[in-house]
């Protein structure tokens, strides 16, 4: 950590001749940029303000040859979304075609992200809508494959090899770290990987702690072969080209032991199977003709039918939840829905922002049923292909009542 509070400090020398304190009137950060030193700090456009909206900007970080960049965010506030497809900042080594580190949005900071190189670039990307204050990043130069408490990961090109967890194996893993292996095959082969020990901060839902493996060359969700946390040792894993990308993620609380994996090459000709995700989510029950607004969909009179024990099999997902936003587009509400329960999850994406859970639901037709922000209520409906909760006038949605929570309790260990 000696290394961040040296960026800072040296960012205050920079920016206020003063005390760190004085750092509060310093003047806003710009719209990217080239960063030439060791050390420095990079803020999004307007920080400490709100982020304009409709920009992209990129941040070029170059430190000495020889060296290596190491960022971490000391602060993140963008629009949270479960694929960060709206307001994002994109992290890649090098400056030109580079490998994507991550993409990062909402308000959970990851840990330190460690280039191959001398070279980073930055790319904070805003859409029309909603916004927040940005980020702030500190970054500094560090000897290349450092073995310290914050720095791992790389790329592996060996036939077979070994990658782990900091500290591995005489001490737990580390909070705040954010470790990424590139692995690259030949092409005409593919990788298989296995791990021999695993321990990681246990979750239902692999929200705090965990490791997820990519088809790859970056972080893509589309690709995602699996996420896994727990004491259990995944499956193997095989990977359809000749590349994958492993991400291992530690938040700012509680550790464990960590792991210990292999890979190796194989002849692309050898069985290729990938694992579900060792998480809880529960496969679709049910597959609606239609996820999408229609006029004659929006014509049916809105009147809820049925009881929460005969739409509960049909349901992709239930849950309890408060309206915390809610904007009109092309014809339907979409709205967040902050998690009081999770009854029933199937491939609802949910999203975590310290101990807060939350969800995108879309409601088709704006006006059936009817929500109103700041209230809460059950949802019974569907979710597409990216996860987003999506209700239409004959799902079951009504306002939660404190009462309600035996029955649904009840409905949780019923078997469809």
């Amino acid at each position: 950590m000696w290394r961040v509070f040296g960026a800072l400090c040296a960012w205050c020398l920079l920016w206020t001749n003063g005390a760190c304190a004085q750092s509060e009137r310093r003047q806003p950060f710009g719209c990217g940029g080239n960063m030439t030193a060791d050390a420095g700090v990079i803020g999004s456009q307007g920080y400490p303000g709100v982020y304009p909206a409709n920009t992209r900007c990129a941040w070029k970080i170059a430190v000495r040859e020889g060296k290596v960049v190491v960022l971490n965010f000391q602060f993140l506030d963008l629009e949270s979304d479960n694929l960060c497809r709206y307001d994002y900042v994109d992290v890649y080594n090098g400056h030109v075609n580079g490998q994507r580190l991550g993409r990062f949005c909402g308000t959970f900071r990851p840990g330190a992200l460690v280039s191959t190189g001398n070279k980073m670039l930055l790319q904070m990307v805003s859409d029309a809508n909603t916004a927040g204050s940005g980020f702030l990043a500190v970054f500094s130069a560090a000897h290349p494959h450092e073995r310290g408490e914050q720095y791992c990961g790389g790329r592996l090109t060996k036939p077979s090899g070994t990658f782990k967890t900091p500290n591995w194996p005489e001490k737990d893993y580390p909070a705040g770290v954010t470790c990424s292996w590139h692995i690259v095959a030949p092409k005409n082969q593919i990788i298989e990987v296995k791990f021999e020990k695993f321990d990681v901060e246990r979750d239902n839902y692999c929200r705090y702690d965990y490791v997820a493996i990519f088809n790859g060359g970056e972080i893509n969700d589309a690709k995602r072969i699996g996420k896994y946390c727990g004491d259990s040792p995944p499956a193997p894993v095989f990977s359809e080209g000749n590349q994958l990308f492993i991400q291992f993620l530690s938040d700012l609380s509680l550790t464990a032991d960590g792991f210990i994996g292999h890979y190796k090459f194989r002849p692309r000709k050898f069985p290729s199977t990938t694992t579900p995700p060792s998480t809880t989510t529960q496969l679709p029950t049910t597959r609606p003709l239609s996820l999408r607004y229609s006029a004659a969909l929006c014509q049916q009179k809105c009147n809820r039918k049925g009881t929460p024990e005969s739409h509960y099999c049909s349901s992709n997902f239930v849950i309890t939840g408060t309206v915390i936003s809610a904007m009109i587009r092309r014809r339907s509400l979409h709205t967040t829905v902050s998690i009081i329960s999770v009854y029933k999850e199937g491939s609802l994406a949910i999203q975590q922002a310290g101990k807060t859970m939350s969800a995108k639901i879309t409601i088709l037709c704006k006006k059936c049923p009817s929500v109103r922000r700041g209230l809460n209520y059950i949802f019974m409906g569907q979710t597409n292909e990216e996860g987003r909760g999506m209700v239409s006038p004959h799902h079951f949605v009504t306002p939660f009542k404190a009462k309600d929570q035996r029955v649904f309790n009840t409905l949780k260990n019923q078997r469809c």
